[in-house]
Formats: C-alpha cells, sequence, structure tokens
C-alpha cells in the first residue's frame, strides 16, 4: 500500500508542478524561454510581493471584483494533499514541522523559480497560503488516523517486520 501511495505522491506533485509553473500553453511558455534574458530576473523582483499578506488584503478588500476566492481556496487547497500524503509516505515517523518544514522547502523552490524563469510571479502570500494548507493536510491526516486506526496501522507495519506482528497477535 505505501508504494501505492508514493506512486499517488510522485502524481500529485507533478501535477502541482504542471499546474503552478506550467500553467500556460506550450506556445507562451516557448516564448518565455526564447525571450529569456538576465533582465527577466530584475523585472521579478520588480514585480514580486515581498510583503505578507498584501495580496490576501488585496483579494478580500476586492473580493466582489477580482477572483478572489479561488485563488485564496485554491493556493490553500492546492497543498493539504501534501499535508495528507507527505507523513504517509515519509519512512520514518513525521510529524507538523516536518510536513511544514518540507512543504515550505517545496513553495519556496516553486516561488524562486517564478522568479528568476518568468513563468509566474514571486508573492510571498502564496507561500503563506500554500504552506497553511499544508498545515491543514496534516490536521486532516491526524484526525483520519484516529478515525480509520486500522488503516494506520496497516501503512505503518509496512516499515516493520511482519513476522513480529504474526507472532504477538
Amino acid at each position: 500500500m505505501r508504494k501505492w501511495m508514493k506512486f499517488c505522491f510522485i502524481l500529485y506533485i507533478l501535477f502541482l508542478i504542471k499546474v503552478i509553473i506550467f500553467k500556460y500553453p506550450y506556445e507562451q511558455l516557448a516564448a518565455i524561454v526564447e525571450t529569456w534574458q538576465r533582465d527577466v530576473i530584475l523585472e521579478g523582483l520588480g514585480t514580486a510581493n515581498f510583503v505578507p499578506f498584501k495580496t490576501i488584503k488585496m483579494y478580500i478588500r476586492y473580493a466582489d471584483r477580482l477572483n478572489s476566492f479561488e485563488n485564496l481556496a485554491g493556493n490553500i487547497l492546492a497543498f493539504v494533499p501534501f499535508g495528507v500524503l507527505f507523513p504517509i509516505v515519509r519512512k520514518r515517523k513525521c510529524g507538523l514541522p516536518d510536513v511544514f518544514a518540507n512543504a515550505l522547502v517545496l513553495v519556496l523552490g516553486i516561488e524562486i523559480f517564478q522568479l528568476f524563469s518568468a513563468f509566474g510571479a514571486f508573492d510571498v502570500d502564496d507561500i503563506i497560503l500554500n504552506c497553511f494548507g499544508a498545515v491543514l493536510g496534516y490536521i486532516v491526516y491526524v484526525r483520519g488516523r484516529s478515525m480509520f486506526p486500522v488503516l494506520h496501522k496497516k501503512l505503518s507495519m509496512e516499515d516493520e517486520d511482519y513476522g513480529a506482528y504474526f507472532e504477538e497477535n
């Protein structure tokens, strides 16, 4: 079962990269690559948001005019699966700090790539919302563990010696 979950996690990460980084049509991405110059980095720094909650406040303030809900909810919901799947595929015990730190590294990598590549825009609020989504996912994972203890035991048993388990029971 753990192998299946690892496969799902890899598919999820690939899907995330497609949706966040390679969201534009192929022709547009190819044009970005062909015309890329070092100035793109300076341009990206000029349009980047480094002020926490600036974009979030804007989406709340102009909720009636922008696709605010989709952007806020999308940034959160996109990383909920990370918070659920990461502790499952991790071989050793994994707590909230582990999930948060790994989500932060992934999100920072994506945002920095967007900053340097012009395949998107760097926004510190995306980092906040994405990490919040991963934390929510971890809460779902913990709740699910207590609601479905048999499934959790089966997943955790895959790392242990089956023989010792069967000898005890």
